[in-house]
């Protein structure tokens, strides 16, 4: 069973990485205590959406970003063959648009 505190400590650990930035930085930046942070990351603690926010800001990285990693990451754990982007229509609808400016629909 895959836990998805896990998955979101594994990938608040490798965008931290990613960004040369060490434990203690982004802690001090995002006003979360080190010992705490450190929890996040390997998956024991779950963390409020305020402490994610606030992460993802010291990271310089929108939320969304690390949500949509997280969720790839569960896909694959699950055994989805196809990954999100793939499955997710890149055009809206003609009737969604009605009412939208002309040049948006084509």
């Amino acid at each position: 069973m895959v836990l998805m505190r896990q998955e979101i400590g594994d990938v608040l650990r490798d965008f931290r990485l990613q960004k040369g930035r060490t434990l203690r930085q982004v802690a001090g930046d995002a006003s979360v205590a080190l010992g705490y942070l450190s929890e996040v990351e390997r998956g024991q603690k779950e963390a409020s959406s305020e402490i994610l926010a606030a992460v993802a800001d010291a990271l310089d990285t929108p939320l969304s970003v690390i949500m949509g990693e997280v969720s790839e990451r569960l896909a694959v754990v699950e055994g989805l063959s196809m990954p999100l982007a793939g499955r997710v229509p890149d055009t809206v609808p003609a009737e969604l648009m009605s009412g939208y400016a002309p040049e948006l629909v084509s």
